[in-house]
């Protein structure tokens, strides 16, 4: 046999091997996965061991963004038709109480304090921020018409939110809440992420197709990713939502209505490869363990499952109507 025959031989025995790991019951993957249903008005939670819904909570209208508070607490709710951001107990899906939000709150991100909520208003052109201890809201900022994205560095000092329509990532200064800066990215600018040494801050441009890549510390421009997948036209592949692996070395970005998710080096900025998923592919999750990443899939009304180290999609799980975001919850093992 051949070296390349051998090496071939190996690696499909491993992604064998693989792929039945996840369906064995007790496999070490303990914890959820909650999924808002932007058409039902519901979440539905996985189970990150058995990939089955375990159970459908009612939400406000249009959930989408969701964020679980950094001890697992509570979990913020993004419900946008309803104005407000419900804060709900993940053991018993009852709602606790609601948040101040501005109109139309759709992504929020939580502060490394844990205590401030940075939410954009899709509709009012504000970023509007929150404390949730004393549920008052702190500041509302200015920023570019129909902010979506928000991101908050690792630090807590810099607040990010992205606007789709002017086509800007704005930089605020988390002490005075104010704008200190606002840069150019390509067409409808959907999620921002900053990398966990917050060195370098990353923004999805969907109708642009691109994802951009900046300096933290002075702002500018580090590199732009491309994406071309065969057989998919170039203006079906929208990048969207993106999660990058604990180690900072791989970045899987959403394709929206291409229905792949890119596998890129976050070193190199490489496409490594693509993985087909279901249809307008949104935000991701991983599992508790980072062995297997989640994503929505829109359209197709379903969840794919993606080993992370194989790169192959594993099951698609059947959700609510247009699942949009997706979040993690550690449960006991």
């Amino acid at each position: 046999m051949t070296r390349a025959r051998n090496h071939a031989r190996n690696r499909l025995a491993a992604l064998l091997l693989t792929a039945a790991l996840p369906f064995a019951a007790g496999a070490g993957f303990a914890g959820e996965i909650w999924i808002t249903n932007e058409k039902d008005d519901t979440i539905s939670v996985i189970d990150a061991d058995t990939l089955e819904v375990t159970r459908t909570i009612p939400t406000g209208e249009r959930p989408r963004g969701i964020v679980f508070a950094h001890d697992y607490s509570v979990v913020y709710i993004c419900a946008s038709d309803s104005d407000t951001v419900q804060v709900m107990d993940p053991a018993t899906g009852a709602v606790l109480h609601e948040l101040p939000s501005g109109e139309d709150p759709e992504q929020f991100a939580l502060a490394p304090d844990g205590r401030h909520l940075y939410i954009a208003n899709e509709d009012d052109a504000v970023t509007t921020v929150v404390d949730t201890q004393t549920r008052a809201v702190v500041a509302q900022i200015n920023v570019g018409i129909e902010p979506e994205g928000m991101a908050v560095s690792p630090d807590g000092r810099v607040a990010i939110t992205t606007s789709e329509t002017t086509n800007m990532a704005h930089w605020i200064d988390t002490a005075t809440q104010k704008l200190f800066a606002n840069t150019l990215v390509d067409s409808r600018p959907r999620h921002a992420e900053f990398t966990a040494d917050g060195a370098e801050m990353w923004v999805s441009s969907e109708i642009g197709g691109t994802v951009t890549v900046f300096n933290a510390a002075d702002q500018t421009e580090k590199g732009k990713i491309r994406f071309a997948i065969t057989g998919v036209n170039a203006d079906l592949v929208q990048p969207v939502g993106f999660k990058f692996t604990p180690d900072g070395k791989t970045v899987f970005v959403a394709l929206g209505p291409s229905n792949h998710v890119a596998v890129v080096n976050a070193e190199t900025l490489a496409v490594e490869e693509y993985v087909l998923v279901g249809r307008r592919v949104w935000h991701m999750a991983f599992s508790p363990d980072n062995t297997r990443l989640f994503t929505t899939n829109g359209v197709s009304g379903d969840v794919t499952v993606i080993d992370v180290a194989s790169r192959e999609a594993l099951k698609s799980i059947k959700v609510g109507r247009f699942p949009w975001g997706a979040a993690m919850r550690p449960t006991k093992g």
